[in-house]
C-alpha cells in the first residue's frame, strides 16, 4: 500500500534510513520509530518510494 500522506513518506524515509544504519536508531521520533521496529526493510522502501505530489500533507 503507497504511503496516504507526505509524513507518512517522510517518517518511512528515515525509518529506511535507520534500518541501513545510515543514521543511528535514537534520532528517530513517533512514527519512524515504530515503523523501524514492525516493518522489513522491503515495505519501508515500497512506502519511502511513493511519490508525494498530490499528497496530503497530514491524514485526518
Amino acid at each position: 500500500m503507497p504511503a496516504r500522506s507526505k509524513a507518512q513518506q517522510k517518517a518511512a524515509g528515515a525509518a529506511l534510513s535507520a534500518k541501513r544504519g545510515e543514521t543511528p536508531k535514537s534520532k528517530l521520533q513517533g512514527a519512524s520509530r515504530d515503523m523501524v521496529k514492525t516493518m522489513s526493510e522491503e515495505q519501508l522502501e515500497y512506502l519511502a518510494s511513493t511519490r508525494r505530489k498530490g499528497l496530503p500533507e497530514h491524514k485526518d
